[in-house]
């Protein structure tokens, strides 16, 4: 786990220097987004069939479907009392608890599973993904929204059928079907699959460019906080998993799950509804820093 963070690490630090250098600017990296939220990702989630094993049963995605309920579950019972255990101001009460439910697991989580755990243990993956996009599009926009009196948030179906959804829904059907796709089609899946971390990696670390760190670094509050996600809620959620779960890929990929970094839709939710936008995007760049450390050490505490 160690080694894999410090390849993304120093990914990561080519986007910072690309942007630095004026490689990459911030239309380029909205570019490289798009490219990697409607191309890469999706191919990455359907290279998770083209390894599969006979050791992946039924009985395994069910085991991890309950894991997943628990876990967002759980997450959302604890930002409930995330502000007043860090006393943060009202205003910030909406981004504290949609930074604690949400995690990158797609940009990070993704890439780190495939590369730890093989692309196999991608399909437990899908599984979060789908109530991860429930919730964004529906609790995530609710609980971060400025809203007048009486104003009631509009919902629609084609906010969750989303292209990250279909692809988890297409490779858990083709999964389950055993249906085996031509050798071209697979390659073809595979190799843009393989964008995947590269590209997300420079875009975060390119994002990074623009940060203030002294003034990110000061925030003693969002320290707390990022310790609280990072390493706390990891490490005690992994070990009850452990406590009922004897597959060792299932227990590793639900603490990726929990011990990524604060997710980037946090901060383009606040931006897009009026919430807590600095304190959002500070809390997606310092988690992210922090968690070259914190993964190593969670996967080194809980195994």
């Amino acid at each position: 786990m160690l080694q894999q963070m410090i390849v993304l690490f120093l990914i990561m630090l080519v986007g910072f220097i690309a942007y630095k250098k004026d490689y990459i600017n911030d239309n380029a990296s909205k570019k490289l987004s798009s490219i990697v939220v409607n191309i890469a990702n999706p191919a990455l989630i359907l290279s998770s069939i083209l390894s599969m094993d006979n050791t992946i049963t039924g009985r395994d995605l069910m085991i991890t479907v309950v894991i997943a309920a628990a876990v967002f579950a759980s997450l959302l019972v604890i930002a409930i009392a995330v502000p007043m255990l860090f006393r943060v101001e009202r205003q910030s009460y909406g981004a504290y608890r949609v930074m604690t439910v949400f995690s990158n697991i797609g940009f990070m989580g993704f890439p780190i599973i495939s590369s730890v755990y093989g692309s196999s243990a991608l399909l437990y993956a899908t599984l979060f993904l789908i109530p991860y996009n429930v919730l964004i599009y529906t609790y995530g926009i609710h609980t971060m929204k400025k809203r007048s009196e009486g104003e009631k948030e509009e919902f629609h179906l084609g906010q969750i059928l989303n292209i990250g959804v279909i692809a988890c829904v297409l490779a858990i059907v083709l999964f389950i079907c055993k249906v085996k796709l031509p050798d071209f089609l697979a390659s073809g899946i595979t190799m843009l699959s393989n964008l995947t971390a590269p590209l997300s990696m420079m875009v975060i670390g390119a994002s990074m460019a623009v940060i203030d760190f002294k003034k990110l670094l000061g925030d003693y509050k969002l320290l707390l906080f990022s310790a609280f996600k990072l390493l706390l809620i990891p490490i005690v959620g992994t070990w009850l998993v452990k406590q009922f779960v004897s597959n060792e890929i299932i227990c590793g990929v639900t603490m990726v799950m929990l011990a990524t970094p604060v997710g980037s839709m946090t901060a383009m939710l606040a931006q897009e509804y009026d919430g807590d936008y600095e304190l959002a995007s500070k809390g997606v760049m310092l988690t992210t820093l922090l968690s070259v450390v914190t993964l190593p050490i969670v996967s080194a505490i809980v195994g």
